[in-house]
C-alpha cells in the first residue's frame, strides 16, 4: 500500500502497533483489528513493548560497533526510543534513512525531520515489497553511502510479506546492496508456540491473510551467508537483556523471535 490509497476504513500494521503501544494515532479499523488479535493472544501489547525495547538495544549494539548509518524499514509511528535518539546517543553525527508505506508515519516524521540534526534523518514513502525503489531512492543515496557499513533494520515488518511476495529475494536484494561490515537486527512473529486454540483464533482474525507467521527455522532461511552475533535467535525479550528488568517475559508470552547479524 502507498499513501494515495490511504483508507482509515482498512487496518494498517503500524497503526494497530502504535494502539497496542499505547498510542493515539490510529482508526476504528485498526483497534478493531488490535483487539481480535489480542482475544486470541492475550499477551500481544506485552510483545509490542518488547519488541520495541530490542529495538533500542539492538540498535543501541550495532552504533558502539562503530557503524554510524542505518536503514530502518517498517518503521512505524515514531514512539519514544526512536533509531535515530538510541544511535545519535552513541554517535551525534550518525545518519538515519526510515521507510514506510502509511501517510500516517510520513505526517509524523516530516514534524521530525524539523527536529533532527539537519541532514542526519530521512524519511521514505516506501514499500518493503520494492527493495529496488528504496535503495535508488535519492533521498536515501542523499543521506547514506552504501559504500560505507550500513545497519539495517527490519523490526517487526517481515511477518507482513506473504511466501508469494518472495521474501527471501526481498531480503537479498537489500543485504546485496550492503558492504561487508554492516549489520542487521530483524525480528518475526511466530505462533510456534501458541497453542492449537489460540492459533485457530489467530488465523481468523487475519482476515486479509496479509500476515505470514513463520517458525524461527523459517525466518533465519530467509538470510543467506549472515554471522548471527551472540546468542543468536532467541526471543527478543531475552536478547541482551540483562539490564532490562528481571524475571524476563517467557518466550510463551513473548511470541516474537530476533537476531542481530553482521554481514561478512
Amino acid at each position: 500500500m502507498r499513501s494515495e490509497d490511504f483508507d482509515t476504513t482498512v487496518a494498517h500494521p503500524a497503526r494497530r502497533y502504535n494502539y497496542w503501544l499505547g498510542g493515539k494515532d490510529n482508526f476504528a479499523a485498526d483497534r478493531a483489528s488490535g483487539d481480535a488479535v489480542e482475544a486470541a493472544m492475550p499477551t500481544i501489547r506485552l510483545m509490542a513493548v518488547e519488541n520495541r525495547r530490542f529495538l533500542g538495544r539492538a540498535a543501541r549494539f550495532i552504533a558502539e560497533q562503530g557503524i554510524s548509518q542505518f536503514l530502518d524499514i517498517g518503521t512505524g509511528i515514531p514512539a519514544p526510543g526512536n533509531t535515530h535518539e538510541v544511535v545519535q546517543a552513541v554517535d551525534p553525527t550518525a545518519t538515519i534513512v526510515y521507510a514506510d508505506n502509511d501517510p500516517i508515519v510520513l505526517s509524523h516524521a516530516r514534524a521530525l525531520l524539523t527536529s533532527t540534526m539537519p541532514r542526519t534523518v530521512a524519511y521514505l514513502d516506501a514499500d518493503l515489497r520494492d527493495p529496488q525503489a528504496i535503495l535508488k531512492h535519492p533521498d536515501l543515496r542523499s543521506t547514506l553511502d552504501l559504500g560505507r557499513p550500513v545497519g539495517l533494520l527490519l523490526i517487526a515488518v517481515l511477518h507482513f510479506i506473504r511466501d508469494d511476495e518472495d521474501p527471501h529475494g526481498v531480503v537479498g536484494t537489500l543485504l546485496g546492496a550492503l558492504p561487508s561490515g554492516s549489520y542487521l537486527a530483524a525480528t518475526h512473529s511466530t505462533w510456534e508456540y501458541a497453542p492449537a486454540e489460540a492459533v485457530v483464533k489467530l488465523s481468523a482474525a487475519n482476515t486479509d491473510g496479509r500476515f505470514a507467521p513463520r517458525t524461527g527455522v523459517e525466518f533465519t532461511a530467509l538470510f543467506d551467508g549472515v554471522e548471527l552475533v551472540e546468542p543468536g535467535l532467541v526471543s527478543v525479550a531475552h536478547w541482551r537483556a540483562g539490564e532490562e528488568s528481571q524475571p524476563r517475559p517467557s518466550v510463551e508470552d513473548v511470541s516474537c523471535n530476533g537476531f542481530v547479524a553482521r554481514i561478512p
